[in-house]
């Protein structure tokens, strides 16, 4: 495993911008960073991760993951995540790799498997585990396409396809597998987590969503907290916060249209709920990332 990580190394380093770049395989991001940096909120999707040097550091609400390199992490449904290289430096910068995760395609080899409908667990939507040899090798092989593009559109989608069939008979193969079942707890989450996130500025009754996710209210509830950490009403709240924060930063709008561009009525609330989010208010914080981004 050594050498392939030291070719892995090697290969990142060739074909990753400073910061995170999109190369031409279009579900593979690279990422290089030489220092550490400060929490970045966003909202994930399906998606493998893993660093072959540094560390990184994901936080949804009360928990904490931290991956190094050996290790690898997955998450499953778009989740509130803040993220943040805890260790690099230029002499040794952090060196990642994240991998779209299709359930499409999971769903595909579940059908060609001819695997048996299993009862899943009930547990969160992001995990961090220990990488083996097996995921390690087809993850290298899909990198080193980079240097052959004329393989990518040949070779690319079967070595993606080894690397799910590696996650999924892997230590969270159980919850790998949850991707390519339309009925499993996840996926049925899933469907009310995307339409929160399509409606985030309307108000949401449980009953709506539980019935969109085909599911008790019970159920859904206790289901929906597993999954997040979250309520549906403060994984509503983050991501009008988040969406909020996009808009100040990208456009010159009041702080009062912005607040009511993302569902709230009251100014002072939206403001308030901001502040205790983000560390600042609103019409600060959009004019100190206007600055960063001028200079």
């Amino acid at each position: 495993m050594d050498e392939l990580r030291d070719e892995l190394r090697e290969l990142i380093l060739r074909h990753a911008a400073p910061y995170a770049a999109r190369p031409t395989l279009p579900n593979l991001v690279l990422s290089s960073y030489t220092m550490p940096t400060q929490p970045v909120l966003y909202m994930s999707e399906p998606a493998l991760a893993l660093v072959v040097q540094g560390s990184k550091q994901l936080v949804l609400g009360e928990h904490v993951f931290r991956y190094s390199p050996g290790q690898y992490l997955i998450y499953l449904v778009d989740l509130p995540l803040s993220s943040n290289v805890i260790e690099a430096s230029e002499e040794e910068p952090l060196l990642g790799i994240g991998l779209a995760l299709k359930p499409e395609l999971i769903a595909s080899l579940l059908l060609e498997s001819n695997a048996a409908p299993e009862k899943f667990p009930e547990q969160r939507g992001i995990a961090v585990s220990d990488l083996s040899g097996d995921l390690l090798d087809p993850v290298v092989r899909l990198v080193r396409l980079l240097d052959r593009p004329d393989d990518i559109p040949v070779l690319a989608q079967s070595i993606e396809r080894e690397i799910l069939w590696r996650l999924m008979n892997g230590e969270q193969g159980a919850m790998v597998r949850q991707l390519g079942r339309s009925d499993s707890r996840t996926m049925q989450i899933s469907r009310a987590i995307k339409w929160i996130r399509s409606h985030y500025a309307e108000p949401i009754l449980i009953e709506d969503l539980a019935s969109i996710a085909g599911m008790s209210m019970t159920s859904f509830h206790r289901h929906f907290l597993a999954v997040t950490s979250l309520s549906p009403m403060q994984f509503q709240k983050q991501v009008r916060l988040q969406i909020a924060r996009s808009l100040l930063v990208s456009s010159h709008r009041g702080v009062a249209e912005v607040g009511h561009a993302v569902g709230y009525d009251s100014p002072s609330q939206f403001s308030r709920e901001y502040r205790r989010f983000f560390g600042r208010p609103p019409s600060g914080d959009g004019e100190v990332f206007r600055g960063r981004q001028d200079n």
